[in-house]
């Protein structure tokens, strides 16, 4: 099976949390998406804020990896995220994430990615929550998030992304 590439639209918060995990979550816990997804395809996490709901806008790549395996994954999320109907039971899978990834704003890139260039309402596609992108995108951003050592981009020195423990 052919290797596939893509993005999943998550708050900075949400993200950091599946990269200490070692997971994907997308759309509310959505099973859907993420059986669609095959071992070794890509994955991009896209945060337009810092988190939900009303956090700072973010606009940056902020995570990169490889989905592992087969498995779709259900997970009770506890007592804490009880709703009407009983508990939260999200769906995940599991990614090899890059740890040594550097968040990236969008913006530099908007004119280069297959999936921005020329749409002047490109955000609009992102409310699905997961799209699938072209290997040159998924490309160009991984490289992006890994900066050379020393390597300094226009407009904002390298930073790591950090998780929260």
């Amino acid at each position: 099976m052919a290797i596939r590439y893509w993005l999943g639209v998550v708050q900075q918060d949400h993200v950091l949390r599946g990269v200490a995990g070692g997971f994907a979550q997308v759309n509310h816990g959505a099973r859907a998406p993420l059986a669609q997804m095959g071992p070794a395809d890509g994955f991009v996490y896209y945060s337009p804020r810092v988190s939900y709901p009303d956090g700072e806008p973010l606009k940056q790549f902020t995570a990169v990896g490889r989905i592992a395996d087969d498995e779709v994954f259900q997970v009770t999320q506890g007592p804490a995220m009880r709703g009407p109907a009983g508990d939260f039971l999200p769906w995940r899978r599991r990614v090899d994430w890059d740890h040594d990834a550097v968040a990236t704003p969008i913006r530099p890139l908007l004119d280069a990615l297959d999936f921005t260039r020329d749409r002047a309402g490109w955000g609009y596609q992102l409310r699905r929550g997961v799209i699938e992108l072209t290997r040159h995108d998924f490309e160009l951003i991984r490289r992006q998030m890994r900066p050379s050592p020393g390597e300094t981009r226009k407009g904002r020195p390298p930073a790591r992304i950090t998780m929260a423990r």
